[in-house]
């Protein structure tokens, strides 16, 4: 899915704006919470003349197209935000869609039934920012320390054959293939609700592009993601049938989807994003020197206008 073309010919049509109303484009990948826009575009909310959507295969796909400059804007998780400003390119948070809220979790064979009993155990996680975060609260939780476990690294992909041939005793993974560990006799020991606003997925734009010229597009980006996480709120079953060609699912199949992860609407995005000690940048720092010592980073992100709330509806 793609609007490129049509915002090409509408930024280029006479009178069509000015200096204060240039377009913008945002990658973003096929994921539940980035599909409000794709469902606002859809249905009419969205002007593909002011925004237009670069879909993409993957969220490396979205931060090339970002770094490239195909992009001037792009919805990742915060740890690939921290990414992008770490190759230089300076872009901030101006909306949170989504929060895994027990989506991601560890899942452990029958017969490991408390965070304790992972110790001398395999335990498998994805060599990621996200996946290192989600074994250090584990392990916290379990009073444990990664020295007590063999650490097995797996990418997501792989998690259900690791499981399947044994070479894991436990595995932090996420939806749908936790579900899959479950159904197979896995115990869930610990979720991203045990941790709140800890995984986030984000709206990051090009610092450049936050500008005067730039304000009315990414307002309107903004607006037209929350109108659609309103009506998925207000009229769910009839936000699942227009959303699920889209994702890939049955319109049966979207609600349950769902579970496990938020969508802020407005007022929260304000409490992550604003005020003198907004909640984001302390996950933000926490997960920065998480990623150092994971050596993700080169460096701690200075985290220096990593938030703008200034984009953010003023009346609801």
């Amino acid at each position: 899915m793609t609007c490129l073309s049509g915002l090409a010919l509408a930024s280029g049509l006479p009178g069509c704006g000015g200096l204060s109303d240039r377009p913008v484009i945002v990658a973003l990948n096929r994921w539940l919470g980035y599909e409000p826009l794709c469902l606002a575009l859809r249905e009419g909310w969205l002007d593909p003349g002011r925004v237009g959507l670069l879909e993409t295969a993957s969220a490396t796909e979205s931060m090339r197209a970002l770094l490239d400059g195909r992009a001037d804007g792009a919805a990742l998780t915060l740890d690939e935000t921290l990414k992008v400003r770490a190759a230089g390119l300076p872009v901030s948070v101006v909306m949170v869609c989504d929060i895994s809220a027990g989506a991601d979790m560890l899942v452990a064979r029958a017969g490991i039934r408390r965070l304790s009993d992972l110790k001398g155990r395999t335990v498998g996680f994805e060599a990621s920012a996200l996946g290192a975060l989600m074994l250090e609260e584990a392990l916290r939780a379990a009073g444990l320390n990664k020295t007590d476990i063999t650490p097995f690294s797996v990418s997501i992909d792989k998690h259900r054959q690791a499981w399947k041939h044994r070479q894991v005793d436990a595995v932090v993974t996420y939806e749908p293939v936790a579900s899959q560990l479950l159904a197979d006799g896995g115990i869930k020991l610990f979720d991203s609700g045990q941790v709140p606003n800890t995984i986030v997925d984000v709206l990051a734009m090009r610092s450049d592009v936050l500008d005067f010229s730039h304000a009315r597009a990414v307002r309107h980006a903004v607006a037209a993601h929350f109108m659609a996480v309103n009506h998925l709120y207000r009229n769910p079953y009839d936000a699942a049938y227009r959303m699920a060609e889209h994702l890939g699912f049955s319109a049966a199949e979207v609600l349950p989807a769902f579970k496990g992860i938020i969508l802020p609407d407005e007022r929260d995005n304000y409490r992550l994003l604003g005020g003198a000690a907004p909640e984001l940048l302390r996950s933000a720092g926490k997960l920065s020197r998480l990623m150092l010592e994971n050596r993700l980073l080169a460096r701690e992100d200075s985290l220096a206008a990593l938030l703008n709330p200034d984009y953010l509806p003023k009346d609801f």
